[in-house]
């Protein structure tokens, strides 16, 4: 199984050479840390690196991180996921329902669209993400593949540079 699995959330040129895939909780302090340094390879790798979002919500520690991941979901479907995803990962001690539909209001979401049944249909995508990620020994956030194989060092971006493919 390529880590990869159905490229929907990238950031980054689709065609990239180089992929790297992100299984992520929007919850997550570590993930939180990890987005700039990843945002920035992207940015400055000039169409060389794309990054691929992949939901791997841990609900056991992380009570909000589902109803998170549908928000951002619902805000992908407006064409809103990183501006969206950014904005959660800014204030992730406040991602209750309220929460969410005001971060949709700033980032231009439809905020009826992020929470209840309008959210809860996207609900098979980050199952997806999680059986996924589970199936790929994936047991905490984040988790990264380069190119499909796992990557295990420091998620600064001179790490994330040394890491890349020649």
């Amino acid at each position: 199984m390529h880590p990869e699995g159905p490229a929907r959330l990238i950031l980054g040129a689709a065609d990239a050479p180089v992929t790297i895939t992100e299984f992520g909780d929007l919850e997550c302090p570590y993930c939180r840390q990890a987005e700039e340094p990843l945002r920035r390879l992207v940015a400055e790798s000039d169409g060389g690196v794309r990054l691929v979002w992949r939901h791997f919500p841990l609900f056991q520690v992380h009570p909000h991180a589902l109803i998170a991941a549908l928000a951002v979901e619902a805000a992908a479907e407006q064409g809103l996921f990183w501006p969206m995803q950014r904005a959660l990962f800014a204030q992730q001690n406040r991602l209750t329902e309220p929460d969410l539909r005001a971060v949709a209001r700033t980032v231009g979401v439809d905020p009826e669209s992020v929470t209840g049944a309008a959210a809860q249909r996207f609900a098979d995508r980050v199952e997806a993400d999680y059986v996924a990620g589970l199936d790929l020994g994936v047991a905490g956030t984040p988790t990264l593949f380069i190119d499909g194989e796992p990557y295990s060092g420091a998620l600064t971006l001179p790490a994330l540079r040394r890491a890349l493919p020649a």
